[in-house]
């Protein structure tokens, strides 16, 4: 059983946010409101987090929660702190900090709660940290609705914005029904298997002698389907992506760049540590893996089709990220396959959110700024960008480019790694429909292009003003695009090296 100082050590992330969250907080009354230095703060705690976490690469892998100092015995590896969790640990946190350099001159104006928000996204990066080496299903519970909560109060946080409201509610709603279904699924699980730790329930699936394998059809799989829904909903899988819409439109712009990247990484190392570590046995892997891939294809379908038809950049990307995320999963569903290029089936998803992550954290900086500027993320408010601002039109053009897919930039290397994964798994079907859905995004991404290069700017519009912040978060994202998409072997070895940790399981369904 771990001791206390193994806690401190390998949850240091964890309590490194908590303080660094309630010092926000605590700043921000004690001033009350009066100045900006609850972003600094913010950022510190971030960049803390971020060292502690590189810090624990040099560490073996361990199980956290013990004895806590009153004496309380918790369930022993309960939260592991291992590679995957480390890759996700930095995936939250690298995008918390982009969230609030992106959000510092855009919330200044628009709210007096600004300590609050920053306190919010910290502690959004907490509960994405505890989603991703949640390793018993009391603690994937509690850190999903601990995301949750968070996320209704971000996509909300404008008060007086009626848009913000109706889309806060609209996503309070649909994520208290997907977060019951999610309940009693994990509640189901525990009354088949008589325990809550993930590695428990997968011996008791393994073990033939089990009464659990009677009880597979009738309870296992209805139980993994109501789970999925709490999951597809933070992944915004059709078909529980129908708040995507709404809350990206009306949640603050800054908000919904947050919500297209952390939450949906988030929900994936969830996924992923459900599947490959508690039901990776051959009897049930056959089952979902089968239920994932079709969710797939309908995902980049109805992501990429009704994006055509969108006029607010906001909802388009909303659609965008809805295709992404099956883009994600056909990745998932390779698993058990060959590697290809050196890149492991699971380590694929790892690459494409990595991927995914500067792309569209920088394509939606520039959405951030032009709606900060404009007054509306509409397509009008895009006309003669190139004008306006030649870095922001380039660097949008160039973050498309990657999100379609094309070499060199990261978006490549991300959509070679999915879809080479399912040709290498023999899914080929699926690899064809996710490069021809891709073809399709072209059309609505291009409608954004044509605004910036060949419309004419609004009558009296001079140049658009950005932040040092805002530039600095898009020239990062930027850069980064060509670096990963250039140079990208050593972020494939740290996708492999992530995905490790769950390699047990390929190897029990491989010899299954």
């Amino acid at each position: 059983m771990p001791d206390l100082n193994t806690i401190a050590v390998h949850f240091l992330p964890e309590l490194i946010l908590t303080v660094g969250a309630l010092v926000v907080l605590g700043y921000d009354l004690a001033v009350k409101g009066r100045d900006a230095r609850q972003a600094a703060l913010a950022v510190v705690t971030l960049l803390a987090a971020i060292g502690a976490t590189l810090w624990l690469y040099q560490w073996p892998a361990a199980e956290v929660f013990g004895v806590t100092a009153g004496g309380v015995v918790l369930r022993p590896g309960a939260f592991v702190s291992d590679g995957f969790t480390h890759f996700f640990r930095l995936i939250s946190q690298v995008t918390s900090l982009i969230i609030v350099l992106s959000g510092m001159t855009y919330m200044r104006g628009r709210t007096a709660y600004k300590g609050e928000f920053y306190a919010l996204i910290v502690f959004a990066a907490l509960a994405m940290d505890l989603m991703a080496g949640a390793n018993d299903l009391i603690i994937v519970a509690l850190s999903i609705e601990f995301l949750s909560i968070t996320s209704y109060l971000l996509t909300a946080f404008l008060r007086g914005n009626l848009r913000s409201a109706e889309g806060g509610l609209k996503y309070f709603l649909y994520g208290s029904i997907t977060s019951a279904a999610m309940l009693y699924g994990l509640s189901l699980i525990y009354g088949a298997t008589a325990t809550t730790s993930l590695p428990e329930v997968a011996r008791i699936v393994g073990d033939p002698e089990s009464l659990f394998v009677n009880r597979i059809d009738s309870l296992v799989l209805p139980a993994l389907v109501l789970v999925l829904a709490g999951a597809g909903f933070k992944i915004a899988l059709v078909p529980f992506h129908q708040w995507s819409p709404d809350a990206y439109e009306g949640a603050p712009t800054p908000v919904t760049s947050f919500l297209s990247v952390g939450p949906k990484a988030a929900g994936f190392a969830v996924l992923m540590r459900l599947l490959f570590t508690a039901f990776d046995s051959h009897a049930l892997s056959g089952a979902w893996l089968g239920t994932l891939a079709g969710l797939a294809l309908v995902t980049m379908l109805l992501g990429n089709i009704v994006a055509l038809a969108q006029t607010n950049v906001k909802r388009m990307m909303a659609y965008s990220s809805i295709a992404q995320a099956g883009y994600m999963m056909v990745g998932l569903v390779s698993f058990g396959g060959a590697q290809l290029a050196g890149i492991d089936p699971l380590g694929s998803v790892l690459l494409f959110i990595l991927t995914y992550l500067f792309t569209n954290l920088g394509a939606f900086a520039v959405i951030i700024a032009v709606d900060h500027a404009m007054g509306s993320a509409d397509l009008a408010a895009f006309a003669g960008l190139m004008r306006r601002s030649p870095l922001l039109a380039v660097s949008l053009f160039v973050f498309f480019l990657s999100l379609v897919g094309i070499p060199p930039l990261a978006g490549f290397v991300g959509k070679f790694a999915v879809f080479g994964a399912a040709i290498a798994s023999g899914q080929v079907g699926l690899a064809l429909a996710g490069v021809l859905t891709g073809v399709i995004s072209v059309g609505y991404y291009f409608k954004i292009v044509r605004e910036m290069f060949f419309a004419d700017p609004p009558e009296g519009a001079g140049p658009l003003v950005v932040s040092p912040s805002l530039v600095f978060v898009v020239v990062l994202t930027l850069v980064m695009t060509f670096v990963v998409g250039i140079g990208a072997g050593p972020f494939i070895e740290m996708a492999n090296g992530a995905a490790q940790a769950l390699q047990p399981a390929l190897e029990a369904v491989a010899g299954g």
